[in-house]
């Protein structure tokens, strides 16, 4: 077993961490993103204060999420964040990513999503959608 001094073991491990670090750093996110159309639903409910509402249309999101042309989606609530810019109002939000507009517009037509929108539209007041794509 070859020894090392401990100055060489932590600059042997600094170099490795950064090293790992340029590693992550290459691969950011947006280029894992390119050509992806993003969906971003935000719901408030008729009744905010309402649990039962709430489970309801996150029992509702679940079942929208086999869509099949859904390449990944997220339900959130908002953060605890507060800042002037930040709006925490809504009750829940639905980003679903898309691998082109045309699998967005499917999804629209989907029985599925046809089917959300029937069973658990009575539980809003307001949506909000933004979309975008590569700018």
């Amino acid at each position: 077993m070859k020894k090392t001094t401990r100055r060489k073991f932590l600059s042997n491990g600094a170099m490795a961490t950064i090293a790992g670090t340029a590693i992550f750093a290459s691969t950011k996110t947006e280029d894992k993103l390119n050509n992806t159309f993003i969906h971003h639903v935000y719901f408030w409910l008729n009744n905010p204060d309402s649990k039962t509402d709430l489970e309801k249309l996150k029992e509702g999101l679940t079942k929208l999420s086999k869509v099949k042309t859904i390449k990944n989606f997220h339900m959130g609530k908002p953060a605890g964040t507060n800042r002037d810019v930040i709006d925490r109002s809504y009750a829940i939000s639905w980003l679903c990513m898309f691998d082109s507009a045309a699998d967005q517009e499917s999804y629209q037509n989907d029985p599925i999503h046809l089917k959300f929108v029937a069973d658990c539209s009575s539980l809003w007041k307001k949506v909000v959608v933004y979309d975008s794509v590569d700018a």
